[in-house]
């Protein structure tokens, strides 16, 4: 005969497993410090927290340094460190908002230039998802307001402290970011070639030609001008952008061999390393190196640590 289980010993483990869970949710202090802790203690915790990589943990540390120690010896380090800590943390908002914080409170600090290097960096990775941070997916299509805020912060960054350690990274990547925006202007264009809106194209084109003339985008922009002033009979101009088109970049995929126009929707169906072989640069132009590689976010593990203060 089958002896039916007792239905208490099923659901006994389950009720000790929700008050064990309940105990812990309703001990909030578990985790806070004791509070004979100094100053010194907790952030040494903190700055060991950050130095194995456990920025959660770094954070709440500096959190609970400032507000037992709003005003002592580690403060301002204390807030500069969490800075970087939210930014490693995948947290690029929060990292902005302190670096805004931290510009605010201290705008002599001798390492403020740090705040606005790590404000430009996360801006520019706010927008971005984590696929996106680590795949090698195409940035230009995307809204390049967050590129223009971190182009913008950089900027900021070269105009205060044009001695700063941080400037050349931050040329670097604003290099690539205008590459980037570039970009973007070039396919806002194409698309409206593609729907006949070809005043609206030819001006994006035209703003990409006048005003970012170093950046690879540039002969597809021109080609774009090209075929728009075509499409609203406009010869002159037209004839004007194919020259220049010829004779700064003649190997352009919009050119056939004897140097005639072939039409702008050849680039949709070329190569793009073949783009990076041209020569950029307008006629007249003093600087026609420019940086070819893609304007790929910038990734948590791009970040240097803070600066030490020298007290």
């Amino acid at each position: 005969m089958t002896t039916l289980k007792n239905p208490l010993s099923r659901v006994l483990p389950l009720l000790f497993l929700a008050m064990v869970m309940v105990g812990c949710a309703s001990n909030p202090d578990k985790d806070k410090l004791p509070e004979n802790l100094s100053e010194a203690d907790i952030y040494q915790m903190a700055n060991t927290a950050l130095g194995k990589s456990h920025y959660s943990q770094a954070i709440k540390l500096l959190r609970t340094l400032e507000s037992r120690y709003p005003f002592g010896a580690f403060a301002e380090q204390a807030q500069l460190d969490i800075i970087y800590a939210y930014y490693m943390n995948a947290e690029p908002e929060a990292s902005r908002a302190a670096a805004d914080r931290f510009i605010r409170l201290h705008p002599q600090n001798p390492n403020a230039d740090y705040a606005y290097y790590l404000k430009g960096l996360a801006l520019n990775t706010a927008s971005v998802s984590i696929l996106e941070r680590y795949l090698p997916l195409d940035m230009t299509r995307r809204d390049p307001g967050q590129a223009t805020q971190s182009f913008n912060e950089f900027a900021e960054l070269l105009r205060r402290y044009p001695d700063s350690q941080y400037v050349p990274d931050a040329r670097q990547r604003m290099v690539a970011l205008r590459n980037r925006l570039a970009a973007y202007e070039v396919h806002v264009a194409n698309y409206y070639l593609k729907r006949k809106g070809f005043v609206a194209a030819v001006n994006r084109g035209k703003y990409v030609v006048e005003n970012m003339q170093e950046t690879p985008s540039v002969p597809e922009a021109l080609a774009i001008m090209v075929e728009g002033y075509q499409h609203l009979g406009l010869v002159d101009p037209a004839n004007e952008a194919l020259e220049t088109l010829r004779l700064n970049y003649p190997n352009s995929p919009a050119l056939d061999k004897d140097g005639n126009f072939i039409g702008y929707k050849v680039f949709s169906d070329v190569d793009p390393s073949i783009l990076s072989t041209l020569t950029f640069g307008l006629l007249g132009s003093s600087n026609s190196k420019v940086a070819h590689e893609p304007a790929a976010p910038a990734k948590p593990e791009d970040a240097p640590p803070p600066p030490k203060s020298s007290e």
